[in-house]
């Protein structure tokens, strides 16, 4: 892949630089760009899902992961050519304006975006009250789930700096967590433990095209372990040189975490029989479990409990800010844009994104919520990858990456297959997706009514 300028007859390398009026401060470097690809991407999609993704296809378990690092990897390439280009705090909802100049298209995706955060912060609220915190206590999960919304609703109503130095310790957590299990791969393979055999196992997909719509099925869940890099696009005017720092962050942050699933699901598969790990809700501590390796099971349960908060941390944030942000831009009601006094936090926005991950933490387990997920952003990435084909007729006058025009092409049309009935996905994730999209498009009514009374 090059990298070369837009437009031959614009500036000097030494002065291509996109536009620099962000009143922002720009303190996020190459590094730091990384670290923070990185630990989005990372959590709750690998410590709750891997059994699930197990019980659609069988012992492959790496084959769902491997299919979603491929599909995660061309629509990394379109949103680091995007941002590059347009090197702004907007993301999906900036690309698909200056592509398609809808506003309704621009608000749907935004708000499909916000909601995949809501079922992600969902699913890690049912992750946190399963398995592992069954390790320590014996209490209602839904209860639990519930009441962990709410106390990260009141982190995150104290500040942004208490969340993000929260943030950064969960990170640190959770990544140990998932070396701990390839360790325990490394330790089986060299003793002669586990079960090689389980690697090429397709059994809970049966053959032909019940294999293929299994497989599909099982990719579009897994991919939900993949989520989180196209959030990082959204500190594009708070990092140093955005147009170089981010291809390099990307890329490198995908394929790092990729490599680390991928370990992952074949440790997981070596030690635990793939209708064991269907039927958990902590799938990773069951290896720890089985593996024989002396590992203290609640020690692994606590580092679970700890990865899974940040993911849920990482999206209530996001959501609150994005429902901020359009409320500021008059595109949701202007009262949903309202801040606590003091502490300066959106409040309005936390609480609306509270209440409905609360409604979804009532309504859905970890396999739904997290294949509502993916499903969104799918639809969102398929988009995305289409924004680019048309925006490559607006020249930019500084250097920005350029994926070949074939990524895009395959990156939508991977990410509408797997966002479509073929992945075999269960009814309820469409009707719940429609559901929080309804409410959307009502808020979006509802303003629209406000607005034209204001101007009459």
């Amino acid at each position: 892949m090059t990298t070369p300028p837009t437009s031959p007859s614009g500036p000097t390398a030494a002065t291509e630089r996109p536009d620099d009026s962000t009143p922002l401060k720009r303190a996020i470097g190459p590094k730091l760009l990384i670290l923070f690809v990185i630990g989005d991407i990372l959590g709750t999609g690998i410590y709750a899902t891997t059994g699930k993704v197990a019980g659609k296809i069988g012992g492959a378990i790496w084959l769902p992961y491997a299919i979603g690092f491929v599909v995660a990897a061309l629509t990394a390439a379109s949103y680091v050519e995007l941002v590059g280009k347009y090197p702004k705090a907007a993301g999906a909802a900036l690309y698909t304006q200056k592509a398609f100049k809808t506003p309704f298209l621009t608000f749907i995706i935004a708000f499909m975006v916000m909601c995949s955060g809501l079922a992600s912060a969902s699913a890690a609220a049912r992750a946190f009250s399963g398995a592992y915190l069954q390790e320590f206590v014996d209490i209602s999960p839904t209860l639990v789930a519930i009441l962990f919304i709410v106390a990260l609703a009141a982190l995150n109503l104290r500040g942004v700096a208490e969340s993000v130095k929260t943030n950064v310790v969960l990170t640190i957590v959770e990544v140990t967590g998932l070396l701990v299990i390839i360790g325990i791969g490394v330790a089986a393979v060299v003793t002669g433990e586990g079960d090689a055999s389980r690697l090429t196992d397709f059994e809970a997909s049966g053959t032909g095209t019940a294999l293929i719509t299994g497989v599909l099925g099982a990719t579009a869940l897994g991919f939900f372990a993949f989520v989180g890099f196209e959030d990082s696009v959204n500190m594009a005017e708070e990092t140093k040189d955005p147009t170089r720092s981010f291809p390099r962050a990307i890329f490198l942050g995908v394929a790092v975490t990729g490599t680390i699933y991928l370990l992952v699901a074949v440790v997981s598969s070596l030690m635990v029989s793939h209708t064991d790990l269907a039927e958990s809700s902590g799938p990773l501590l069951l290896v720890v479990k089985e593996s024989g390796v002396e590992f203290p099971p609640k020690l692994f349960a606590l580092i679970a409990l700890f990865a899974v908060s940040n993911s849920a941390l990482i999206n209530i944030m996001m959501a609150s800010r994005l429902c901020y942000g359009l409320a500021n831009e008059r595109v949701l009601p202007r009262a949903m844009g309202r801040v606590l006094p003091g502490r300066r936090t959106p409040i309005a926005g936390i609480l609306f994104v509270t209440a409905l991950a609360i409604g979804l933490v009532s309504t859905g387990e970890i396999e739904g919520l997290g294949d509502t997920t993916a499903f969104l952003l799918l639809c969102v990435f398929a988009v995305v990858n289409v924004a680019v084909l048309v925006l490559r007729k607006d020249e930019v006058g500084h250097r920005h990456y350029h994926a070949p025009t074939w990524v895009p092409v395959v990156g939508a049309i991977t990410a509408a297959i797997l966002a479509s009935p073929l992945a075999d996905r269960a009814a309820e994730v469409y009707i719940r997706a429609g559901v929080l999209l309804a409410i959307g498009i009502a808020l979006w009514g509802v303003n629209k009514l406000a607005l034209r009374r204001a101007n009459d």
